[in-house]
């Protein structure tokens, strides 16, 4: 066969005949050479690995793990590819699977239920050796499937009472409650909460901040999108907020992205930062310390608990499912102080 007849035949997946056609060998040989090439000679194993070569031939994993019970993939859902929240999270996840001979299905919820359920559902399809989700939140079908998967199921980035397997993460309520105790003890006093998007988790947080307000005697203020987070929205959003509460002199936002572009607008502005108004991000990404001025941001361990989530994952899986004795692993946050807030209450 002619790198022409290749070129101009009918389009399909390459198969296993068609490596032991070119090989000049029958397909239980071709098959034998991939799954035990230690048992048959060098000369055979170059002549199939050159004629899979030639024609791109890329083996059958699923019929291979239906062969041998295992696929050695994980699958992942996570809300969102593009925000850097979860590139920490995700490169921990394969700087520890992928030396371990794993494989990574990554796929992307975009911050709503439904999409998250048919995700599961799609990575349950190709038979991972275990799943991580992002949240505590899933649909009752979705929790279904996961309880039903009989694979390690992770939830991460949350804390909840009610875990379906093993829960890895940080109280979202804590963070709030955290994040409005700090700004109060620097003297702010007309405290405001900019948020996008509106997920369960920065809906926690937001709550925990207002209960924290109104215990205190004080009134929430809260300007909310439902687009995704990002730097010019920051600016939309303070914009709005000094239009409605121009005596606001603190602001907390749901991620660094927005507290980036609110500082942005003031300096627009000419609002000076912390003096007139302190601000305060969540992640602690790392332009949060060489931002003018840097900001102050809740610190959550995002690297840390995928290394943590992967580590536990292969435990389980090459302890014959044995889980760990701590289902319910808190990894805690801590607030980084910085320039964007004033460092003590004013006279």
């Amino acid at each position: 066969m002619t790198d022409k007849d290749i070129s101009t035949r009918p389009r399909r997946r390459t198969t296993l005949g068609d490596v032991a056609q070119r090989a000049g060998v029958s397909a239980v040989t071709v098959s034998r050479v991939l799954r035990e090439p230690h048992l048959v000679s060098e000369t055979l194993r170059e002549r199939v690995a050159t004629a899979a070569s030639d024609l791109g031939y890329v083996p059958n994993r699923l019929a291979s793990a239906l062969a041998s019970a295992q696929t050695n993939t994980i699958g992942v859902v996570v809300p969102s590819l593009t925000n850097g929240v979860f590139n920490d999270f995700l490169s921990a996840l394969h700087n520890v699977f992928l030396p371990a001979g794993f494989q990574l299905l990554v796929l992307n919820s975009r911050y709503t239920d439904a999409n998250e359920e048919k995700a599961i559902a799609t990575l349950l399809g190709h038979h991972p050796e275990a799943m991580i989700v992002t949240g505590v939140d899933q649909t009752p079908g979705a929790r279904r499937m996961l309880q039903h998967a009989g694979v390690p199921v992770v939830q991460v980035m949350e804390l909840t009472d009610r875990p379906i397997d093993i829960n890895i993460g940080l109280s979202q309520v804590e963070a709030g409650h955290a994040a409005l105790r700090f700004l109060m003890e620097r003297g702010c006093c007309r405290i405001a909460h900019l948020m996008a998007p509106l997920d369960a988790r920065a809906v926690r947080r937001r709550e925990a901040f207002e209960q924290e307000m109104v215990s205190r005697g004080m009134e929430p203020l809260v300007i909310a999108s439902t687009r995704p987070t990002s730097v010019p929205l920051g600016a939309e959003l303070l914009a709005a907020l000094i239009e409605r509460h121009p005596d606001v002199d603190a602001v907390w936002c749901s991620s660094d992205n927005l507290a980036l572009g609110a500082l942005f607008e003031c300096d627009r502005r000419g609002i000076r930062v912390p003096e007139d108004i302190s601000f305060m991000g969540f992640n602690d990404l790392e332009f949060c310390s060489i931002a003018h001025p840097a900001i102050t941001s809740v610190a959550t361990p995002r690297y840390e608990m995928g290394e943590r989530t992967a580590e536990i994952v292969l435990e389980i899986i090459r302890g014959s499912g044995k889980r760990p004795e701590e289902r319910r692993i808190d990894m805690g946050f801590e607030i980084r102080e910085r320039d964007s807030t004033r460092k003590a209450p004013r006279p």
